[in-house]
């Protein structure tokens, strides 16, 4: 039975205390430094709190150290891996190979999307140096997942919801390009959600001003099915810079569909215990550009976000009158006061306004401007979703069942869970015959499966005794408390633990001449590729390369197909190439399709 593993994002201590409630079976967060998301680091200490309460469950609990490393920091990053191993983390998520030139401790290595893990002869080489784990290109088809899963055997993980990087692989150096702040170390200025002018050879303007750059949000839940056959075991939820709500509400919706899916015969859950929701997960009702499965199953629609980067939420219907302070929709719905809505107006600008009130069908809002007679109405602030998300959102229990018996000399309750962990726990006592048999019984159940302070839920009591028998309810609770906290221990004595071994070897690696895009940064990056058969002839751009006239990205997401000029620009348009993208700040940047290939790549070209 292959083990399925969903997993979740974690901003920090109570995101992910949240994430494993509403059924994580792993949890990845940033650790104090050198993770991609330089604003969502967290103590080693706050990470060893989130490993103990994911590990009362067997879930697990993986640290990423994604950024590229200098020199200079590789012996705090050394440091800090060996901090992590002690904290209880499960997992390391890398980019920099230098780590597999040093004394690492014996935890499972993951190789982040950011190496570029788009074949079968790049997943092969991880797997033969050590890596336990492989992040697959967003980009992939089902069909090359399943031609990398033929050829190996390592573990698959695939990003299946939020937000999707425009460039290959997140290998992006635009924003490094024009500001300095590199992706790569964690500090993204995310200038693809930046509006931008599309231009000729000419200066003729192709499109004008908007988000050419920018897409919509990835939502796979269609395909986990499909996922699971080609051989994907994680399934990987964006966002380690959403709040509690936000990852309430994904991962509820997920942990539900996965649930669906699992028969416990060819496909079983990777953790333990089950959620119990207080809220109907809708991943609409959270942040979401729209969605898009971005070519998984082949052609789709768009996945372009032309318009806005900002949050649309849910579609609630389209304006079917208007006054002067009110509109009424042309479908049925169930917008509240303090609702936000948001709709685009005739030049495609994004608006919104919060609800004041609903009566008798009439949507009164803070302001009517822009709204008209067909305006499309989008809810992305849902006031009681979110009021009920701001509470408890899920409680999650390992299911357990108890037997009761005599003993010599008093009674024992043993439990046993549903992972076939067994403990007992005996007190002594005398035994006095029930006089109110059928109440004794009751009591002895309601006790024993009275289990709102553990991990725990019982639904089955078995009560094996000669005759029925009275027994006190501190006796009893005593019992109970005992054997929940001999159950606890021999679950963690029994929790599944792996170790990473990296494996020093002469493995060729599967390109030969290494240009900036591999990221290589320190000395240790180098002498790794050497021993592999790779020559490094330029470091990482953030060493100090000048990024003008040089590929800042690679997308499988084409402008010219998104603008109905596939392959034909000038014959199409009149437009002649090569096109030209144009920011606010009159930097410009060179596009290059590659059709054959059906890739665009953009050139860093500053000025006209």
């Amino acid at each position: 039975m292959k083990r399925i593993e969903l997993l979740a994002p974690a901003r920090d201590l109570a995101t992910g205390i949240v994430a494993v409630d509403c059924g994580a079976d792993a949890v990845y967060i940033g650790a104090e430094r050198f993770g991609a998301r330089e604003a969502a680091g967290n103590s080693v200490e706050d990470i060893e709190r989130l490993a103990a309460h994911a590990h009362r469950y067997y879930a697990r609990v993986y640290v990423t150290l994604n950024t590229i490393l200098r020199d200079d920091e590789l012996p705090e990053a050394l440091a800090l891996t060996h901090r992590l191993y002690e904290a209880g983390a499960d997992g390391l998520i890398i980019q920099d190979l230098s780590l597999l030139e040093l004394p690492l401790p014996p935890i499972p290595l993951i190789a982040s999307t950011q190496m570029h893990n788009a074949t079968p002869e790049k997943v092969r080489f991880l797997e033969g140096v050590g890596f336990s784990r492989v992040i697959l290109a967003r980009e992939l088809t089902l069909d090359e997942i399943r031609e990398i899963r033929s050829q190996t055997s390592i573990e698959l993980e695939v990003f299946v919801h939020g937000a999707l990087c425009v460039s290959y692989s997140g290998r992006c150096y635009l924003s490094h390009a024009i500001g300095g702040r590199s992706g790569n170390r964690g500090q993204c200025a995310q200038p693809c959600r930046r509006p931008y002018q599309l231009r000729d050879s000419r200066g003729k303007i192709v499109k004008d001003f908007c988000h050419l750059l920018s897409l919509k949000d990835l939502n796979r839940s269609a395909y986990l099915r499909d996922l699971m056959e080609a051989g994907v075991t994680s399934f990987k939820i964006e966002g380690r810079l959403k709040d509690v709500p936000y990852v309430a509400n994904i991962v509820g919706f997920y942990r539900k569909a996965l649930d669906d899916l699992l028969d416990g015969k060819a496909f079983g859950k990777s953790s333990s215990g089950k959620s119990v929701f207080a809220f109907t997960p809708n991943p609409y009702k959270t942040f979401n550009r729209g969605y898009t499965s971005y070519g998984l199953s082949g052609e789709e629609g768009s996945p372009a976000a032309l318009y806005t980067p900002k949050s649309l939420g849910e579609r609630i219907g389209t304006v079917m009158r208007v006054a002067a302070d009110h509109f009424v929709l042309a479908e049925p719905h169930d917008l509240v006061g303090g609702d936000g809505i948001c709709f685009f107006d005739d030049a495609q600008h994004l608006c919104g306004t919060t609800i004041h009130r609903v009566q008798n069908g009439k949507v009164y809002p803070a302001k009517m401007e822009g709204v008209k007679k067909g305006t499309v109405i989008y809810r992305n602030h849902d006031h009681l979703f979110l009021k009920r998300l701001s509470g408890k959102s899920a409680e999650r229990f390992i299911g357990i069942a108890m037997t009761i018996a005599e003993t010599p000399g008093g009674f024992e309750v043993i439990a046993e869970d549903e992972d076939g962990n067994r403990a007992g726990f005996e007190l002594p006592s005398e035994k006095t015959a029930a006089e109110k048999k059928t109440e004794a019984l009751e009591t002895v159940r309601r006790q024993l499966t009275r289990l709102g302070d553990t991990p725990f839920v019982c639904d089955e009591v078995k009560i094996d005794f000669e005759m029925p028998l009275f027994l006190p309810v501190s006796l009893l609770n005593r019992l109970r408390r005992g054997v929940c906290g001999q159950l606890i221990e021999v679950r963690e004595a029994n929790r599944p633990r792996r170790q990473g071994c990296i494996i020093q070897n002469d493995l060729p690696y599967p390109y030969r001449d290494l240009d900036f895009t591999e990221n290589v940064l320190n000395e240790k990056a180098r002498a790794f590729y050497r021993r592999h058969g790779a020559i490094c002839r330029e470091g990482a751009a953030e060493s100090g390369l000048d990024m003008q006239g040089r590929r800042v990205m690679t997308a499988r997401y084409c402008i010219n197909k998104e603008l109905g000029l596939c392959g034909m620009v000038e014959a199409k348009s009149g437009f002649v190439e090569p096109l030209y993208l144009v920011d606010e700040d009159g930097r410009r940047f060179r596009l290059e399709f590659d059709c054959c290939r059906c890739r665009m790549a953009i050139y860093f070209e500053t000025h006209p």
